[in-house]
């Protein structure tokens, strides 16, 4: 697994935002959205042999399934994937991201996602963990709901511990969601909160239009994932793929 840069630019103090698909699509339509409202330049990709093969097409383009993002105004870098990443990988993944963000020199890293709910449950409140004491206050300050207790899983889970161990800066934000729901609500309610902390303004006044696309597009890939792992399986014919 490698990272490759298309240009060269200081990424120094600059904020890191992730959001992989998971549960609700929280993380993706979130960060895709910001991608497009705030104009961010692509800058580089991941590629891996590991990665399955496919192709994500773009105003005619194709382009890599993980992909960066930058906005010098403010400062900010993103990962956004339209793949998720298979547990084999998680580690590999969260490492590369890790070592990115430590090289280039990046204050803090943020993870959307969301957490699933019991369909009685009315919570509108995003839950939060940090990497240290400290991060955990402005959670509390910006009125995120700390978790005390649980277990979290995935490449943002794999980049908490890291910064937790590490002593670097690190914010995990889970929106609550409904058990086999996608709404764009979430994503709003997720930028809500980061774009208050970072200190930038984002307009949401079309990100139910836009989430929607998003959603699609990425239901489609891994719906393309599935079958590109249930052919892979027919083939080999030996037993069960990485994938499995």
């Amino acid at each position: 697994m490698a990272i490759k840069m298309l240009k060269k630019i200081s990424l120094d103090g600059y904020d890191f935002i992730e959001g992989f698909p998971g549960a609700g699509l929280v993380g993706p339509m979130a960060v895709s959205y910001m991608i497009n409202k705030l104009k961010m330049d692509y800058i580089g990709y991941i590629e891996s042999d590991s990665f399955p093969p496919l192709v994500s097409i773009h105003n005619a383009q194709p382009m890599p399934l993980v992909r960066f993002y930058v906005s010098q105004k403010n400062k900010i870098v993103t990962a956004f994937s339209e793949f998720a990443i298979p547990l084999q990988m998680v580690s590999e993944m969260s490492s590369t991201l890790y070592d990115f963000v430590e090289k280039g020199g990046m204050s803090r890293i943020y993870s959307i996602g969301g957490i699933p709910q019991q369909p009685s449950v009315q919570d509108t409140v995003p839950f939060a963990v940090a990497s240290t004491p400290k991060l955990s206050k402005e959670i509390d300050k910006a009125g995120l709901k700390p978790i005390s207790e649980g277990v979290s899983t995935g490449v943002s889970a794999m980049l908490l511990l890291k910064s937790a161990l590490n002593e670097t800066e690190n914010i995990n934000i889970m929106v609550p969601i409904q058990p086999n729901i996608v709404d764009p609500i979430y994503a709003e309610t997720a930028l809500n909160y980061l774009t208050k902390m970072i200190g930038i303004t984002v307009d949401m006044s079309d990100l139910d239009k836009e989430a929607k696309i998003i959603e699609a597009k990425i239901k489609e890939l891994l719906s393309k994932h599935k079958e590109v792992e249930d052919e892979h399986k027919k083939a080999d014919g030996a037993g069960p793929s990485m994938y499995a």
